[in-house]
């Protein structure tokens, strides 16, 4: 575990906040990245009192920290993109040159309600998906994964929920995907699931819409999914 180094870019969000929350418990150095550098410090801040409650034996042993976006992924061996779709674009072309040897993980969902929209429509972008978006806007060299999509922030952030649920995750590189997942099972209740290619992300990231619309018919907040028959590869 020592050469992980995660940031969460997008890390004073809700999803983003989660998935700093839990990786800090489970003992990874986690760089909280914002465009406020003040944001991200805030977000530590809650972080450390978050965590400090929930385990105090080991108040002195969870390594956080805050950064604005640009120097928290300059720092990171995994870059965790946690934004809504109206900011990907600007914050990808931020960070771009701070991304040689870093994995970026593409947790963006093109919901339309980032834009004024319904938040069970999804927006149609000319790539196909919004982690083929990131795809393109950041270098050649950097792997390009998609996940998270479809687990509840709200579940991640109360630390008394575990958080049931498969991560599909996309990709068109093997190790990457191998590093992630080791991420991934670090945190209680989530399973790493291949889901295949970069191609396969405008599916997924779609689900998350479904997921929108199960929570709002059967006034639940934490719906999450399982791939069935694979009982064996957890």
């Amino acid at each position: 575990m020592g050469e992980d180094k995660i940031a969460i870019i997008g890390g004073s969000g809700d999803l983003g906040f989660g998935l700093a929350l839990r990786w800090a418990l489970a003992g990874v150095p986690v760089i909280v990245g914002s465009r406020d550098e003040g944001k991200a410090e805030e977000a530590v801040r809650r972080i450390y009192e978050t965590l400090k409650a929930h385990a105090p034996e080991r108040a002195e042993g969870f390594a956080v920290k805050g950064l604005a976006n640009g120097p928290a992924a300059a720092e990171a061996s995994v870059a965790v993109l946690a934004v809504p779709i109206s900011a990907q674009v600007d914050i990808l072309k931020s960070i771009r040159g701070s991304l040689q040897g870093a994995i970026l993980v593409d947790a963006t969902v093109p919901l339309a309600v980032a834009l004024g929209g319904k938040p069970t429509r999804m927006l149609r972008l000319w790539q196909g998906s919004a982690a083929a978006q990131a795809r393109e806007l950041v270098p050649a060299a950097t792997p390009v994964l998609a996940a998270f999509h479809n687990v509840s922030a709200g579940a991640l952030q109360d630390l008394s929920v575990t958080p049931e649920c498969d991560v599909l995750v996309c990709g068109d590189e093997d190790v990457p995907k191998q590093t992630l997942f080791r991420l991934i099972n670090l945190i209680p209740g989530l399973r790493p699931i291949d889901a295949g290619t970069l191609e396969m992300s405008a599916i997924v990231e779609g689900i998350t819409a479904v997921l929108i619309s199960v929570n709002r018919r059967y006034r639940v907040h934490h719906s999450g999914i399982r791939i069935t028959g694979l009982e064996h590869k957890a």
